[in-house]
């Protein structure tokens, strides 16, 4: 932090010109200086600490933009194995219906083959 200079004897000398015992207005001053030393920050510090929040900034959004990145292949992963599951199920699900279809026709020949015969 930067050191911000404030003439402690010009702001006790108005103190005093404005009423002020001496040492009321030392002890003015000397507890003004501590809080502008301590508590006060300079421009220079608050453009030290705009450079670093821009910095974590730019960190930050590379970081989400990284992010999005992983998410978006993670996803387009997913959605592939995602196809290829629909697509078995569905060849599946046409053998299924092929085989009940043929077994259902066979039955019907069947039985009515059996018909024929008790005629």
């Amino acid at each position: 932090m930067s050191t911000i200079v404030l003439d402690t004897l010009e702001f006790a000398t108005r103190l005093k010109a404005g009423g002020f015992t001496e040492q009321q207005a030392e002890t003015q001053a000397r507890a003004l200086a501590d809080l502008v030393e301590k508590q006060l920050s300079t421009k220079q510090d608050v453009e030290s600490h705009e450079q670093n929040l821009r910095r974590d900034i730019e960190t930050l959004r590379l970081d989400v933009k990284r992010d999005i990145e992983v998410l978006r292949a993670e996803l387009k992963k997913e959605l592939a194995e995602t196809h290829r599951a629909i697509a078995d199920t569905k060849a599946e699900l046409v053998r299924w219906v092929v085989g009940v279809g043929i077994l259902q026709t066979t039955l019907v020949i069947g039985v009515l083959a059996r018909l024929a015969k008790v005629i």
